[in-house]
C-alpha cells in the first residue's frame, strides 16, 4: 500500500477512535468490509420533506421578540420553509370588530407576523382558525387563551372574513408570493377541544372556505381536513369521508392534511406507526378523485403532550431520524410540532417541562433540534436506508451525506416518559461499512450527538437544574447544547470511505462530505 494512502486510512482510524470508545479496529474491517454502499449507484430521488414545514404555536406568539429569534435560529440551522400557526383569526389578533353595525377588518397584527416570517425566509402555512367571538355562535371556548370553537349558525360572516383576508394578503404580498402558501381549513375538527360541532358542520365550513378562496384566486391552494388522529384500525379519521364529500360537492382539494401522532388515548403505538399511517394515507388519496393532491401532515411529534419528558431528552432524536427516513416518498411534509416550547396551549412551563419545542423557552436547543439540523444536511437522492444507516447523495454536487443512529431493537413502541430511564435499554451497536464512489481524498465532517454531547437536558441537570437560570447560565447552556462532538475523516485516493464505529444506544451521527 502506498504511503500516502496508508496515512489517509490511518487518519480515518485515529479520528474514529477519538470520536467514540469501542471503535471497530482497522484490522477487523479494513480489507474485508461486509457492507459496501455505492456512492455512484442509482439513487431514489426525493424532496427533503422534513424541512418543509414546522409547527409554530399560536399566531400572536409571533409578535414576541424571542419567538422571532427562535424561528430565525431554527430556519438557519434546520432550513424550515413554512411555519404553521394556530389562531390567525383568534381574538388576540384583533382582526374584526363591529363598528355601529358595520364589520371592520384590521390586519395590523397579521401583517406584522407575516412580515417577520417572510423577512426570515419562512412562508406561512396558513391555518384558517379560530372563530372571532363575533362570528362564533356559542360561548364554548378551549385552552387558557379561550379559542372559540363553536361553528356559527351560518357561514356568511366567515365567508366574508376569509374572502377579505385572502384579498388583503394578495394586495400586500402579491399573488406570486401568496400562491406559494397553503391554506388549511381549521385544526383538528375531530377533537372536541378544537371543534364544538359535527362532522357535517366541518364539511360545510370547508365548502365555504374553499369556495371563498378560489373565488379570490384559483391559484390559492386549499386543503383539509386537518384531523388529529388515526384510529385503532390504522385509518385516518374523516379522511375518506372528507374526500368523498368534496368529490360529491365538486370542491377543490389541493392537499390532504392530518396529524398522525403515534399515540392513541395517550398510549404509545408501535414504533413504525407513522410510516404505516402514511402508507394507508397514500393509498386512499391516490385512489380518490384527487390523486394528485399533496399530502401534508401538519402536526407530528413522538406525542401530542406538552408535558412529555421524552421531548427534552436524547432518545427522541434517534426516533425522529428513523421516522423521517422511513417516510421518504410517502409525504410532502411531516411538520414537527413545534419549533419552540413557547407553544403555550396549557400556559408557560419550566425550563425543561417536556414541551414540544425543538428549543426551550430559554432558546436552549434540545437533541430533537440536532435531529432536524442533521436531516437538513442530507441530500436528495436516497442510496441506502437500513439497520440505522441512511446514506444520501446531493443531486447537484454529488456530495454524500449519511446519518447513523442506534435505536435499540428492544424498543417496540414509541418512546415516551423520562429519557434517562431508556439509557439502560439496548446494547452498543457496531457500524462497519465501506462507502465507495466518493470524491478522491474527500474530507467528511463527523458530528456525534450522544448523552454527553449536544444533550441540553444533561447539561441542565449538571448545572443543578436551576429553577430560574441566570443570564450567564443560559448562555453557557446554549453553548453546551450546541456542542456535539466533532471530527473529520478522509476518503482514500481512490474515493473509498471506510466507516467503523460503535454507537451507544440512542446515539446519532452525521457524516457529511465537505463541499
Amino acid at each position: 500500500m502506498e504511503r500516502r494512502n496508508f496515512l489517509k486510512q490511518a487518519i480515518v482510524t485515529a479520528a474514529g477512535s477519538a470520536l467514540l470508545p469501542g471503535i471497530t479496529k482497522a484490522g477487523a474491517f479494513w480489507e474485508d468490509t461486509p457492507l459496501v454502499i455505492d456512492g455512484k449507484g442509482p439513487g431514489k430521488g426525493f424532496t427533503n420533506f422534513w424541512t418543509k414545514t414546522v409547527g409554530a404555536g399560536r399566531a400572536s406568539e409571533g409578535l414576541r421578540a424571542n419567538w422571532l429569534e427562535q424561528l430565525q435560529f431554527s430556519k438557519k440551522h434546520c432550513g424550515f420553509e413554512y411555519a404553521r400557526l394556530h389562531g390567525i383569526f383568534h381574538d388576540d389578533m384583533f382582526v374584526i370588530k363591529n363598528n355601529n353595525g358595520t364589520t371592520v377588518y384590521n390586519w395590523q397584527y397579521v401583517d406584522e407576523v407575516y412580515d417577520k416570517m417572510l423577512k426570515s425566509g419562512v412562508k406561512p402555512f396558513v391555518e384558517l382558525s379560530f372563530f372571532p367571538k363575533d362570528i362564533s355562535s356559542g360561548q364554548s371556548s378551549q385552552l387558557w387563551w379561550k379559542a372559540h370553537v363553536t361553528p356559527p349558525a351560518d357561514f356568511v360572516k366567515w365567508t366574508d372574513l376569509v374572502t377579505s383576508f385572502a384579498k388583503h394578503c394578495i394586495e400586500r404580498f402579491g399573488i406570486e408570493e401568496v400562491s406559494t402558501w397553503y391554506f388549511e381549513v381549521w385544526n383538528e375538527p375531530d377533537q372536541r377541544a378544537f371543534w364544538d360541532g359535527t362532522k357535517a358542520q366541518y364539511f360545510e365550513l370547508y365548502k365555504a372556505s374553499a369556495t371563498a378562496l378560489k373565488a379570490v384566486s384559483p391559484r390559492l391552494r386549499v386543503g383539509g381536513p386537518a384531523t388529529g388522529s388515526f384510529g385503532a384500525d390504522g385509518k385516518g379519521v374523516w379522511i375518506e369521508e372528507f374526500l368523498a364529500y368534496c368529490a360529491g360537492e365538486k370542491l377543490p382539494v389541493d392537499f390532504v392534511s392530518t396529524h398522525p401522532y403515534p399515540a392513541n388515548g395517550g398510549q404509545p403505538r408501535e414504533l413504525d406507526a407513522t410510516s404505516k399511517d402514511l402508507l394507508w394515507l397514500n393509498g386512499v388519496v391516490r385512489k380518490s378523485p384527487f390523486p394528485q393532491a399533496e399530502i401534508h401532515c401538519t402536526e407530528w411529534n413522538s406525542s401530542a403532550s406538552v408535558h412529555d419528558a421524552m421531548h427534552d431528552g436524547l432518545p427522541v432524536a434517534a426516533y425522529i431520524v428513523k421516522v423521517n427516513a422511513d417516510s421518504i416518498g410517502l409525504v410532502d411534509s411531516l411538520a414537527y410540532s413545534s419549533f419552540s416550547d413557547g407553544y403555550d396551549e396549557t400556559g408557560a412551563g419550566d425550563a425543561f417541562h417536556g414541551g414540544v419545542g425543538l428549543v426551550n423557552n430559554f432558546s436552549i436547543p434540545k437533541p430533537s433540534f440536532h435531529a432536524y439540523r442533521m436531516l437538513h444536511a442530507m441530500g436528495d437522492e436516497l442510496l441506502y436506508n437500513k439497520d440505522g444507516i441512511v446514506v444520501t447523495r446531493h443531486k447537484d454536487s454529488k456530495r454524500l451525506s449519511a446519518i447513523l443512529y442506534n435505536l435499540p431493537a428492544a424498543i417496540k413502541t414509541v418512546p415516551m416518559g423520562a429519557a434517562d430511564a431508556l439509557f439502560s435499554v439496548g446494547e452498543d451497536k457496531a457500524f462497519n461499512f465501506k462507502l465507495t464512489g466518493t470524491h478522491p481524498d474527500a474530507r467528511f465532517n463527523v458530528e456525534i450527538l450522544d448523552r454527553d454531547n449536544g444533550n441540553a437536558l444533561k447539561a441542565f441537570k449538571d448545572a443543578g437544574s436551576p429553577e430560574s437560570p441566570a443570564k450567564d447560565q443560559i448562555q453557557t447552556l446554549q453553548q453546551m447544547a450546541m456542542a456535539v462532538k466533532e471530527a473529520q475523516i478522509l476518503a482514500s485516493t481512490t474515493g473509498i470511505l471506510q466507516v467503523g464505529m460503535t454507537l451507544r444506544s440512542w446515539d446519532v451521527v452525521l457524516i457529511d462530505e465537505v463541499k
